[in-house]
């Protein structure tokens, strides 16, 4: 352990150790605002859940990131179980063409392998030193090989010094190799049934995901009747429910909203009408509806809370809820 060996371990650690914090730092902003998460975390100010969630997926990064690492990859990625069962003989994998490449082993650069009966493979073994995952591609198609290319690459440049050509791994297919086709038959071959369905399905999901963030509403409310008091009589001999409503400001600007209720006649709200509430946060706000004791049904009648933006009419929603009369 040299002073220079410390050091790089030590900025390694330290590497991973911020990416980590930065992963669990964001996660926690997918639910609370990140500016107020930034300035509770300098004031030392965060919630308990806060605290644990950023520490539980921060470990987590440090854990797989920066020790487990291929082990991630190997035992624990569901891409390596479900990718086997889409494969066919049709399928562009990374391949290693055996009748070219067999049998294996070292010579001089620039020796004619059919002159010394060998195949193209120096048996370098640079393929499996820069697999992520550490397998031995030339012993067929794996399910821990999760698609990097890095042994292409590297197997490319021994060819390109060894003056044979490139592609001894190579992108290809299983009937590709044993029919020895070129690109225009692979191909060929590409659209076919199972093709077809996993690009449609692909695209639907990829078009759902855009609709939903362009259709994406920029309010939410939640109605939350207090159960501690189902319903109660107060002065004028009106019944009155206690709501809570919890107001969430999608957007990026601060904004105010307009409260009414309807639903049954004579019905009134007690508490504020116009909610202040700032960019990308929520707000909860108390509020009591009244009607008379005539109006309605016994036991649960619905009714509607409208919130609507005063700047923006267009950005309103229409809640609905249940008033209970005695």
């Amino acid at each position: 352990m040299s002073g220079r060996k410390l050091w790089l371990r030590t900025a390694k650690y330290a590497s991973w150790g911020l990416l980590a914090f930065w992963t669990g730092f964001t996660f926690v902003g997918y639910f609370t605002p990140i500016k107020t998460v930034w300035s509770s975390l300098w004031s030392f100010s965060l919630g308990p859940w806060e605290t644990f969630w950023m520490l539980f997926y921060g470990s987590f990064t440090y854990l797989f990131a920066g020790h487990m690492r291929e082990q991630v990859c190997k035992h624990m990625c569901p891409y390596a179980r479900f990718q086997g069962v889409m494969f066919d003989p049709d399928t562009l994998t990374i391949t290693y063409d055996t009748e070219r490449g067999e049998p294996r082993g070292a010579r001089k650069k620039g020796v004619d392998p059919k002159s010394i009966a060998k195949g193209e493979c120096v048996d370098c073994g640079i393929c499996v030193q820069v697999c992520p995952t550490g397998i031995d591609i030339r012993a067929g198609l794996q399910y821990e090989c999760i698609g990097c290319a890095a042994c292409i690459d590297a197997c490319d440049q021994v060819m390109v010094k060894m003056d044979y050509p490139k592609g001894l791994i190579r992108y290809s297919t299983e009937h590709a190799i044993e029919a020895h086709w070129g690109w225009k038959e692979i191909l060929s071959h590409v659209i076919r049934p199972r093709v077809i369905i996993y690009s449609t399905i692909l695209a639907a999901i990829c078009l759902a995901f855009v609709w939903g963030i362009a259709t994406k509403a920029s309010l939410r409310v939640d109605v939350i009747r207090d159960r501690a008091t189902l319903a109660r009589e107060v002065e004028g001999g009106l019944i009155e429910n206690v709501y809570r409503l919890h107001v969430i400001n999608v957007s990026e600007a601060p904004h105010r909203y307009a409260v009414s209720v309807s639903g049954l006649p004579g019905i009134d709200m007690v508490g504020e009408r116009i909610l202040e509430v700032p960019a990308a946060a929520a707000r909860s706000f108390s509020v009591q509806v009244r009607v008379p004791p005539e109006s309605g049904k016994k036991g649960s009648n619905q009714i509607f809370f409208d919130v609507k933006s005063i700047a923006d009419e267009k950005v309103a929603v229409h809640e609905k809820a249940s008033f209970l009369q005695p």
